[in-house]
């Protein structure tokens, strides 16, 4: 069935569609930071055992990662997000039936478990359904949605737990999943079997990515054979740990720092995430349209990441200025980040063929998943440790020094193993 005008442009729906299950996806990661201060009069907890129950959550995720980007790349897009959004969802509402800190360790794992299959799947629709020059836009609006998690977040979760409970937030984030999956289950389809696509948005779609249907599955061992995919492991590795500090212990640094407890800190979250969903957007558009100009892919992409890489720099002075300049300084580096975040994804599927971008993309997510287990152990850790000497404000300064540089040091890497993003030919690209 042709379709209609009104539909020609379904790709955006479904860009909207990952949108919204990644904003879930970033509340429901975010409820614990947000409720930390009501947990620590609770539960009694160190620095260090809150780092280390984000650490078991890092860990789940990792492994989640893995499986669920060889699960999509065989059994396809939109049962393998059903699967996942379920899972992480019900997992959500569990933690509401927990009082222990081993409870809230078996709920984070869980949660981890579930929500592996969130990038994995979106980054393979985006590859099914965009052609080459839309797919950093489009990889950065659904990814904006975890910087509108991130602003949703600090704006609703203090108030419902203060108002009805802490436990109340997990069980609607838990719920907003489900209401999610109502839609996708709805509306999405790959776009050959979509009757809402026409003949001439499919064209578009598949004038330099056609589909791979019928092609031969990628085993992992082949794709770890290959640079690039290494070069994909190491940038996540060295900077989703970054991400993950800000989203874990934003609300304790104004508070350690700057004397601010969630009630007066909530404004700070939510200008910083703000700030993040608008200017992310914008540097994931900048290596489309200067491809669009008629740049080549490598120069478009290698010159968005180097630009993105320095804009982190700034923030290694967040502890020794005022409040507000503090917060200018993280939303930059927070902006940069997601920008470069999406240009990365992006680089998959310019890489590799469709078949292989899950697959791809869950390697590379489980090594950032390590990279994001280790670094709360190693903050809680520092910070314990400079609680001990009175000054927790320095142990901040040590941590944002690691996150300032990381992605200049990750840039020269990811260079290196991939001068040129010229797709993977070995594998038989489509």
């Amino acid at each position: 069935m042709a379709a209609t005008p009104t539909t020609s442009r379904f790709r955006w729906i479904v860009c909207a569609l990952l949108f919204f299950a990644t904003t879930i996806n970033y509340v429901d990661r975010q409820v614990l930071s947000l409720i930390k201060e009501l947990l620590d009069e609770e539960l009694g907890w160190s620095a260090t055992e809150f780092g280390i129950v984000n650490s078991a959550f890092q860990g789940a995720y990792g492994v989640s990662l893995l499986g669920f980007g060889w699960l999509v790349d065989r059994i396809g897009t939109r049962p393998g997000y059903a699967i996942s959004i379920v899972a992480w969802s019900l997992a959500a509402m569990a933690h509401a039936a927990v009082g222990s800190v081993s409870g809230f360790l078996s709920a984070r794992i869980a949660l981890g478990l579930g929500e592996g299959g969130n990038f994995p799947t979106a980054i393979k629709a985006v590859a099914q359904w965009f052609p080459k020059g839309e797919r950093a836009l489009a990889t950065s609006l659904f990814n904006s949605g975890t910087n509108v998690g991130a602003v949703l977040a600090p704006a609703i979760v203090p108030a419902i737990a203060l108002n009805w409970g802490w436990q109340s937030a997990f069980v609607l984030a838990g719920i907003a999943g489900f209401v999610w999956l109502a839609f996708w289950w709805w509306l999405y389809s790959e776009p050959r079997e979509s009757s809402r696509v026409s003949p001439a948005e499919l064209a578009l779609i598949e004038a330099d990515s056609p589909a791979s249907s019928g092609a031969a599955k990628i085993s992992w061992a082949q794709l770890l054979r290959y640079r690039q995919t290494w070069s994909f492991i190491t940038a996540k590795f060295l900077t989703d740990p970054v991400w993950w500090f800000f989203l874990i212990w934003l609300p304790d640094f104004f508070k350690k720092v700057y004397g601010l407890d969630i009630r007066q800190s909530w404004d700070k979250l939510v200008a910083i995430y703000a700030i993040v969903t608008v200017l992310s957007i914008a540097g994931g558009w900048i290596t489309g349209h200067l491809y669009g100009r008629g740049w080549t892919i490598t120069r478009a992409r290698k010159c968005g990441m180097l630009l993105f890489a320095i804009c982190v720099v700034p923030v290694v002075a967040a502890t020794r200025v005022d409040v507000w300049p503090a917060v200018l300084l993280i939303a930059l580096a927070g902006s940069a980040h997601q920008a470069w975040s999406a240009t990365l994804f992006t680089t998959v599927s310019d890489l590799f063929p469709q078949r292989a971008v899950a697959s791809v993309t869950g390697i590379g997510g489980f090594a950032g998943a390590i990279g994001g287990m280790l670094f709360p152990i190693v903050c809680g850790m520092t910070l314990d440790h400079y609680r001990a000497a009175g000054d927790e404000a320095a142990a901040y300064t040590v941590l944002l020094t690691f996150c300032a540089f990381a992605y200049l040091v990750t840039f020269a890497i990811h260079h290196v193993l991939v001068p040129r993003l010229d797709p993977v030919r070995a594998v038989n690209h489509d």
